[in-house]
C-alpha cells in the first residue's frame, strides 16, 4: 500500500478504538476475568477487519501485511481487547494460504464474523517450531481420522468456535478443523494476566470426519510456517503500538507532575530514561518498516521466519523496556491498577510471552540466518566495474558481488583490518583508486561526481567494505564538508572545492571544539575579524581549536569562528573554510588512550582567510553548523564501526569455537540484531539526506544507538579475548592483523566525540520529546 493509504487505515483504526472505548473495555475485561471475548466481534466484522488479510474473492479487504500492521499498531496503542491477532491474524492467514475448499468455507465464515477459529499448533513451552512432534492423527477404519495429543496456549480460549489443529500424519504434517463440541476434546481454560483467556487442549482419540482434513504434506507445512511468521510480524506491530502509547502517557505525566517546585520532566535523569524509551521504540519502528517492506515483496519461508524473529525480538524488547520504565517514572501511581499503564503493562507481558519471547527469537534468527559470519570466498563477477550506472535497478546481490570483487582485486592486502585510525600516507593510494573509479563519494549525487547510491545500496556498500576489513581513510571532505557545500555552498565554492575533494588534492579536517567549548559549542572564542587590503576582503583569524581529527594530515579545515563578539552566543558565529598551509597556523598532535596521535590542537595567529571562503551569510554560521552536525551525526550513526567490530568478534569466536558456548552465542545473536536494526534506522535518515531535506533533531538517536552498540561489542570482544584483552598492540589471527582492544577503546571515543551521548540525550529530550527545561 502507498503511504497515503496506510495513513488512512491507521487513522480509521485509531478512530474506531477511541470511539469504542477500547481501553475501558480492556479494564472491564480485567475486572471480570472469564468474560466473553467475542463481545464486540460483530463490530469488527462490520468494519471488514475480520477479513483484513483475506483475499477479495473471499469477501476480504486484502490489506496486506503492511495495511494490517497499521490496525494492529493502533490496537496496541489502545490495549484493544478483541482477539484480533489470534483470529483475524493467525486464523485468516492460515486459511487464506491453504486455499482449499474446506479452508475457503471456514475463511468465509471467519470474514463474516460468524466463526472465531483458533490456531492450535504449540506442543511444548517456548517451542517455535511449526512441526508437530507428538500430536498425531491416523486414518480411522470406518472413515475419517482419529486425533491424539495435546496443544498449549491456544488463543482465543472459550470464545473459539473451533480449532485449526496441526498434527503429524503417517508421512507429513496435516491441518485439521476441529469444531467446538467434538467428542474427545478436553479443554482447560488458562486465565491470562491481561484479562484474556487461552486454552490448553487434549485430544483423546477424537473422531473427525474425512472433511476435517484441510490440507496435508508440504502445502500444510508451508501454510502454517507462513501464518506463524506473518502473525509474529503483526504481533510486533501491536507491541510497538503499546510501547508508543506508554511513552506518550509517561511524557504527559512528566510535563505536568511537579516536585520541588518544578515539573519532574525537567530532571535530567528522568529525561534520559524517556529518551532511552524513545530510542528503543524508534529503532523498533524502523525495523518493523523494513521487515514489512521485505515481507510484502514476498520472501521464502525461511527468510520470512528469520525476519519475523528479528522484528519480534526488537519490538518485544522495546515494549518491555517501555513498560518497565514508564511504571518507574510514574512512581507509586504507576504501581496501581487504577493507572491506565497497568493495562498496557499486562498486555505487553502477554504478547511478549506468546509466539516466542525475545531470547527465543534471537536464537531462531541466528539459526535461520545461517553462518552469516563466515568469510566470503572469491567473488565471481564478470560484469566489469562501471563508473556510473543505474544503481537502483541493479539487484542487490549483483551489486554486492561487484563491490566484493573490486575490493578483492584492488584493495591493498596489508591495509585490511587495521587496528588504528588510518593516516593519509597509508590510505592515499586507495583513495586515489576509488577516485579514479568514480566510487570515492558513494552518497553524493551523480551530478556532483558521486555514485548517487540509494539507501539500500549504500548499506550494502558499507557492509561489504567492513566485511573486507577496509580501513577508513581521512574522509571529512567526503562525509561532511562536501555534502554541506552541495546543500549550502555557492556555485563558485562547489566548483572550487568539490572536484578537489574527489581527487584527493584537498584533505579536510573539522575545527569545531575549543578549550571550554566542546559540548557547549556556542561558547567558542576563536575570532575572525573582517578586514580589507589591496588583495581584497578577508578575515583575520586568532584562536585555538582542539580535538581536531588528523589535522596533521589535512591541508584544509572547515571551522566555526566568532565574527561578532557583542551578539548573542549563537548569533555571532560564522562558518569559514581555511587552507592549513596559510602562514600563522600551528598544529600539535594529541595522543589518545590507544596511544595514537589521532587528535590535534590547531592554533591560529593572525591567519588571513579570503572572504570568499565564508559559507552562508556573515554571522549565520550557527544554522550551517547545525546542518553539518546533522551530517556528522548520521555519519557517526552509520553501522560501519559496529559491523567492523562484530566482524572482529566473529573472527575471534570462530578461531576459538566460541559459538559452541550457548551463553556467548546468545550474546552474539543479540548484538548482531542490534547492528542489523541500526542499519534499518540509518536507512530512514539516509533517505532524508538523499531527498535533500534537512535532518530532524531525532538523528541524534542514531549516534547514541551506534556508539553504544559499538561499545557493547567491544566489551564482549575483550571478554572473549581473555588474556589477549591485556595485550598491547596488534596480534595476528588467521594470518590477518587483529587487535582485541581496538574496538573497545575506539567506541569509548565514539560516545564522546560529535557531542557526547549525554548531550545527544538532552537534545532529544528537549527538541523531540518536548520535555521542560
Amino acid at each position: 500500500m502507498d503511504l497515503e493509504s496506510l495513513a488512512a487505515v491507521r487513522e480509521s483504526a485509531l478512530d474506531y478504538f477511541e470511539r469504542s472505548r477500547a481501553l475501558q473495555r480492556r479494564r472491564e475485561r480485567m475486572e471480570r476475568p472469564g468474560g466473553d471475548e467475542a463481545e464486540g466481534w460483530q463490530d469488527i466484522a462490520a468494519l471488514g477487519w475480520t477479513g483484513m488479510l483475506a483475499p477479495e474473492s473471499a469477501g476480504g479487504l486484502a490489506l496486506g501485511l503492511d495495511g494490517a500492521a497499521e490496525i494492529f499498531r493502533a490496537a496496541g496503542e489502545h490495549a484493544a481487547p478483541e482477539p484480533l491477532l489470534a483470529v483475524a491474524g493467525l486464523g485468516a492467514l492460515l486459511l487464506a494460504r491453504l486455499d482449499t475448499p474446506g479452508a475457503n468455507a471456514l475463511l468465509a465464515e471467519l470474514v463474516a464474523g460468524r466463526s472465531l477459529p483458533a490456531l492450535a499448533w504449540q506442543e511444548s513451552a517456548g517451542d517455535l517450531s511449526a512441526v508437530p512432534l507428538a500430536c498425531g492423527c491416523e486414518p480411522r477404519p470406518g472413515g475419517g481420522v482419529l486425533l491424539q495429543g495435546e496443544k498449549l496456549m491456544v488463543l482465543p480460549g472459550a470464545a473459539a468456535s473451533g480449532w485449526l489443529v496441526s498434527a503429524r500424519g503417517d508421512d507429513d504434517a496435516v491441518l485439521l478443523w476441529v469444531p467446538r463440541g467434538t467428542a474427545g476434546v478436553i479443554e482447560t481454560p488458562v486465565p491470562l494476566v491481561d484479562g484474556s483467556q487461552a486454552s490448553n487442549l487434549r485430544f483423546e482419540q477424537a473422531v473427525l470426519p474425512a472433511g476435517a482434513v484441510l490440507a496435508d504434506g508440504p502445502a500444510a507445512q508451508e501454510a502454517l510456517r507462513h501464518a506463524l511468521a506473518a502473525g509474529q510480524i503483526l504481533q510486533s506491530a501491536e507491541l510497538l503500538g503499546a510501547g508508543q502509547a506508554m511513552l506518550a502517557q509517561t511524557l504527559a505525566y512528566l510535563r505536568t507532575r511537579s516536585q520541588f517546585g518544578k515539573p519532574i520532566g525537567s530532571f535530567q535523569a528522568l529525561q534520559h530514561r524517556c529518551v532511552d524509551m524513545f530510542i528503543h521504540l524508534e529503532v523498533a519502528k524502523a525495523t518493523l518498516d523494513e521487515v514489512l517492506a521485505l515481507a510484502v515483496q514476498g520472501l521464502p519461508a525461511q527468510r520470512l521466519e528469520a525476519e519475523a524473529s528479528r522484528v519480534n525480538a526488537r519490538c518485544t524488547a522495546a515494549a518491555l523496556q517501555a513498560s518497565r520504565a514508564s511504571v518507574q517514572l510514574h512512581g507509586a501511581i504507576g504501581y496501581t491498577q487504577e493507572c491506565d499503564l497497568s493495562l498496557f503493562y499486562k498486555r505487553v507481558l502477554c504478547l511478549s510471552a506468546w509466539l516466542g519471547n525475545v531470547s527465543a527469537h534471537q536464537r531462531r534468527h541466528a539459526v535461520l540466518s545461517g553462518d552469516a559470519e563466515a568469510t566470503p570466498g572469491i567473488a565471481e563477477w564478470n560484469g566489469g566495474f562501471p563508473r556510473t550506472a543505474d544503481w537502483s535497478a541493479m539487484p542487490e546481490a549483483d551489486f554486492r558481488r561487484m563491490v566484493r570483487a573490486f575490493l578483492q582485486q584492488r584493495y591493498p592486502q596489508q591495509l585490511r583490518y587495521l587496528s588504528h585510525r588510518a593516516r593519509w600516507s597509508e590510505m592515499r593510494e586507495w583513495y586515489l583508486t576509488l577516485s579514479a573509479q568514480g566510487w570515492i563519494a558513494p552518497a553524493w549525487p551523480q551530478s556532483h561526481g558521486g555514485m548517487g547510491l540509494p539507501a539500500d545500496k549504500l548499506i550494502a556498500w558499507i557492509e561489504e567494505l567492513e566485511q573486507h576489513g577496509v580501513a577508513r581513510a581521512p574522509d571529512q571532505g567526503i562525509v561532511m564538508i562536501g555534502p554541506l557545500l552541495i546543500q549550502h555552498g555557492t556555485a563558485e565554492q562547489q566548483q572550487r572545492f568539490l572536484p578537489r575533494i574527489l581527487s584527493g588534492e584537498h584533505v579536510w579536517c573539522q575545527g569545531y571544539s575549543e578549550p571550554n567549548a566542546g559540548s557547549d559549542l556556542a561558547g567558542l572564542r576563536t575570532e575572525a575579524m573582517p578586514a580589507r587590503d589591496a588583495q581584497g576582503e578577508h578575515f583575520i583569524v586568532n584562536g585555538q581549536k582542539i580535538w581536531t581529527t588528523l589535522a596533521q594530515d589535512a591541508n584544509h579545515i572547515f571551522m566555526l569562528v566568532r565574527t561578532d563578539k557583542d551578539a548573542r552566543k549563537q548569533e555571532g558565529i560564522s562558518f569559514l573554510l581555511c587552507d592549513l598551509r596559510t602562514p600563522g597556523i600551528t598544529i600539535r598532535p594529541i595522543h589518545t588512550l590507544a596511544g595514537e596521535p589521532e587528535f590535534c590542537e590547531v592554533f591560529f595567529d593572525n591567519v588571513r582567510v579570503p572572504a570568499a571562503n565564508l559559507v552562508g551569510r556573515l554571522h549565520g554560521g550557527w544554522s550551517i553548523a547545525k546542518a553539518l552536525l546533522g551530517f556528522e551525526r548520521i555519519f557517526l550513526g552509520s553501522p560501519k564501526q559496529s559491523q567492523y567490530a562484530l566482524g572482529q568478534l566473529a573472527r575471534l569466536a570462530q578461531a576459538r569455537r566460541l559459538f559452541a558456548d550457548p551463553v556467548f552465542a546468545q550474546r552474539f545473536a543479540a548484538l548482531r540484531l542490534d547492528v542489523l536494526d541500526l542499519s534499518a534506522a540509518y536507512t530512514g535518515f539516509a533517505n532524508i539526506v538523499r531527498a535533500g531535506k534537512p535532518l530532524p533533531a531525532s538523528v541524534s538517536l542514531l549516534k547514541i544507538w551506534a556508539s553504544e552498540t559499538y561499545n557493547r561489542i567491544g566489551a564482549l570482544l575483550v571478554e572473549a579475548g581473555e588474556e589477549q584483552g591485556a595485550v598491547a598492540g596488534d596480534q595476528v589471527l588467521d594470518g590477518q592483523t587483529f587487535n582485541v582492544l581496538s574496538p573497545l577503546i575506539g567506541s569509548t571515543a565514539a560516545m564522546i566525540y560529535g557531542g557526547t551521548n549525554e548531550i545527544q540525550r538532552n537534545i532529544l529530550a528537549r527538541q523531540v520529546l518536548d520535555l521542560p527545561v
